[in-house]
């Protein structure tokens, strides 16, 4: 762990998520910074630029959350809703691979962005978000439920950490689409960059105490769910006024640092910062994979999946095609 000085190296590599604790305020938190992985996913797919800032977003999130887990498992945020953006996944490998998708249906969304409506929150309508976390196949799953009704991705945060942990928590997200031009070339490439912090109030916060983060599952007491045991202090409220003077711009600025905004909010309350972590886009898909699960279907079903003699399989998730044989499952 590192002071934060105002000789800190200005730039700093993308895609990485830097956890920091600020010991004057009690807060513990991450900050996230996304190029080439939110890029990569969203060039998989041909998604309207509206839903490829939600799914920029979500995928921020989804790291945000997910690089707390302290063993090798998965970390998946999943939206189910009734609005324009029906189905959205991300899936999150510890400790740095991430993948997403997302259905939509086309007519409302064009009539959503006829009518100017193409904030997150527009787009995802009402519904429910799930986050799960799967330690391996002999392991139990942990999952959370939050009902959608028209927040935003941070909103929605919120009331999870409200409901399972019983912290105060603040979540700023943001995402941005920038043009690049190569040297010497006249083409030009659309980049996305993703930018997110996370901060918990964690009054008994000190080097001896471990780290407290996402709780793997609901409040036992729902009648308690969205109640805050916590009185705010001076302390919170100072770092609420904080999280809230941050734009947009400061989250998505590849020229602003972690450890330049963190110095910015928190210089006058010792910020710290522990070693960052990378975040790459991975899909774990594969020929065995899917060769696998093949396996499993009878031949009637097999006989179904076959189109112009062959078997068409396409991940949702990368959008790579694999096409197979289907002589060697029928036979079985």
């Amino acid at each position: 762990m590192s002071q934060i000085s105002t000789d800190q190296a200005p730039q700093q590599p993308l895609d990485r998520i830097l956890p920091f604790q600020i010991d004057g305020l009690d807060v513990r938190g991450r900050m996230v910074h996304l190029n080439e992985t939110v890029t990569t996913i969203i060039e998989r797919h041909d998604y309207p630029d509206a839903v490829n800032r939600l799914l920029a977003e979500a995928v921020a999130l989804t790291a945000l959350l997910g690089s707390s887990l302290k063993f090798e498992g998965k970390f998946i945020l999943q939206v189910q809703s009734e609005g324009a953006v029906n189905v959205l996944v991300v899936d999150y490998t510890a400790p740095d691979a991430v993948r997403a998708y997302v259905r939509y249906d086309a007519d409302a969304l064009n009539a959503l962005i006829e009518a100017g409506k193409t904030k997150p929150e527009d787009l995802l309508g009402k519904g429910h978000l799930v986050m799960t976390i799967d330690q391996g196949q002999y392991m139990n799953r942990y999952q959370g439920v939050v009902a959608l009704t028209g927040q935003s991705l941070e909103l929605v945060a919120h009331d999870y950490f409200m409901q399972s942990e019983q912290l105060p928590t603040l979540v700023r997200l943001a995402a941005s689409q920038m043009m690049e031009s190569a040297k010497g070339d006249e083409k030009v490439r659309s980049s996305w960059m993703a930018g997110g912090i996370l901060v918990q109030y964690l009054p008994e916060s000190s080097k001896d105490i471990p780290h407290r983060d996402l709780h793997p599952g609901d409040h036992p007491d729902p009648e308690k769910q969205g109640e805050a045991l916590i009185e705010e202090v001076d302390a919170w409220r100072e770092t609420e006024a904080l999280i809230g003077t941050i734009q947009d711009h400061e989250l998505v600025d590849p020229q602003v640092s972690a450890e330049t905004l963190l110095y910015r909010l928190f210089h006058e309350n010792g910020p710290r910062v522990f070693e960052a972590g990378a975040v790459r886009h991975q899909c774990s898909c594969s020929n065995e994979r899917i060769e696998a699960m093949l396996a499993n279907f009878k031949r009637e079903e097999i006989e179904d999946m076959v189109v112009d003699g062959k078997i068409d399989v396409t991940c949702e998730f990368c959008g790579v095609s694999y096409h197979y044989d289907p002589k060697p499952w029928i036979k079985k």
